[in-house]
């Protein structure tokens, strides 16, 4: 049986930079170092993947609709996905009121409106109604999960194991990797490969291996698993200051492309819009721990933050 992959990248600006210019935080946001999402969308094409963008239009409260169709058009140009992120804390840098980090915790009518907010938002920047949602830092709980069905969002992608308890709230086993049916939406958590004493870690482009990343795809494809949840960033390609790219974590992009491309008969990337018939409380268990594997991980780590983070 294929296994379909699910390839999403946060989009977002990273913070606020002054209320009049956001065009600085927009280039070391959207396309730092020139390893962002028009680089990504040009690999991806190369490869003829297909992935998801998750486009937070939030930042529109505090600098109009302009970044936000900026961030939009050319992922559907190139005919990849949109749908929609949702990162609390511009609601109050646009109003001055203190800003709500996490979602987590907040009431339903609370959440309700923040999330019809940036979908509204997301469509007259020039999106399709989107019908996935991704909490910024994974900030979701049931309350989340009843906004949505209310909206009539079909999907959520906000549980990430490795970041339960908290922000990422959902009620469900931080070990729950497979979509599951929450009355009426579909959560599809981030995919987890266990790492020892370390508990989980999520697949996320910087914090696993290319070795990780394709042989969690391999225990995927071996173990019927009916999807693979993968994570990245508009702005995670380049270094935090966004001025040079992180040639390890290129390197690693490219080669989940090759990867993807080479097996793409058993491991079918797919969009949100494409995921009806996708099957639901299937059996999936997080790929074991290997010493060896983690450790060789833990070096690269250890190489990349020296030679591209620390000086810094």
């Amino acid at each position: 049986m294929a296994t379909r992959v699910l390839i999403t990248v946060d989009t977002e600006l990273r913070g606020q930079h002054g209320r009049d210019d956001w065009q600085e935080n927009f280039d070391r946001s959207f396309d730092p170092a020139g390893v962002g999402v028009p680089y990504q969308l040009k690999i991806l094409a190369e490869h003829r993947l297909k992935a998801c963008f998750f486009v937070d239009p939030m930042p529109a409260l505090l600098f109009g609709l302009e970044p936000v169709r900026r961030m939009v058009e050319p992922i559907l140009l190139a005919g990849q996905e949109v749908q929609l992120h949702l990162h609390s804390f511009w609601e109050g840098a646009a109003d001055g009121t203190e800003p709500r980090y996490e979602m987590t915790g907040l009431p339903f009518e609370e959440q309700l409106a923040l999330i019809a907010e940036a979908r509204d938002i997301l469509v007259a920047a020039g999106a399709p109604p989107p019908v996935s949602y991704r909490a910024g830092s994974y900030a979701a709980d049931a309350a989340t999960i009843d906004a949505l069905r209310t909206l009539g969002i079909r999907y959520d992608s906000s549980h990430n194991g490795s970041h339960a308890p908290w922000p990422s709230a959902l009620p469900l086993d931080p070990r729950q990797i497979a979509p599951v049916d929450l009355g009426g939406v579909v959560e599809v958590p981030v995919t987890q490969i266990e790492q020892g004493r370390e508990g989980l870690r999520h697949l996320q482009l910087c914090a696993v291996s290319s070795g990780e990343l394709e042989q969690a795809l391999q225990h995927a494809l071996a173990n019927d698993h009916p999807l693979v949840t993968i994570v990245s960033h508009s702005f995670e390609l380049a270094t935090r200051d966004g001025l040079r790219p992180n040639t390890l974590l290129c390197g690693r992009f490219e080669a989940l492309c090759r990867y993807l491309a080479d097996q793409r008969v058993q491991l079918r990337t797919a969009h949100f819009t494409e995921l009806d018939d996708l099957v639901l409380g299937a059996r999936a268990e997080p790929m074991g721990a290997r010493p060896l594997r983690t450790a060789w991980r833990m070096a690269e780590q250890l190489w990349s933050n020296a030679r591209y983070e620390r000086a810094l």
